[in-house]
């Protein structure tokens, strides 16, 4: 073997290693044109003749696996309009006492359960604020209700 095989065979099991130590597919492709250049290089082609073999199949396999990859790589992230709660005016249903680990308000058409932004204790009835969601809570403020002038 002369040294343009012991090149692209090293670049092969050095791509190979890269893509063994990475959560994605990062240098799968630049394998393949590896050891495609490698068969070339023991065919007898030229260095210019290699680098393209190299090129060539490399940006093939990756338009090949593009999909698949695509198809796997999905974050999972499903859409469910949960957050149009945000900064909606919700009503307390079960007191919201964080250190009794209580509480629900009913907001959009649905009950949550609720946790207070600053801590304090909110009582049924009153009228909160959706402040932020973690996970299916929802951290609210309560609303100060105006006190109606008498005439």
């Amino acid at each position: 073997m002369d040294l343009m095989s012991w090149l692209w065979l090293g670049a092969a099991v050095l791509f190979g290693i890269v893509e063994a130590l990475t959560a994605g597919l990062v240098s799968i492709w630049f394998v393949a044109g590896a050891a495609a250049a490698l068969a070339g290089a023991l065919l007898g082609a030229g260095t210019g003749v290699q680098v393209a073999l190299f090129l060539a199949v490399s940006a093939a396999a990756l338009a090949a696996t593009r999909p698949l990859v695509r198809r796997f790589s999905k974050d999972g992230t499903v859409a469910t309009n949960a957050d149009r709660a945000l900064g909606q005016a919700g009503r307390v249903t079960e007191a919201v006492d964080n250190a009794a680990s209580t509480g629900a308000v009913y907001v959009d058409g649905k009950t949550w359960t609720a946790r207070s932004a600053d801590g304090s204790v909110i009582p049924p009835g009153a009228t909160v604020k959706v402040l932020r969601m973690e996970g299916v809570k929802l951290f609210v403020e309560k609303i100060e209700e105006k006190a109606e002038v008498a005439s």
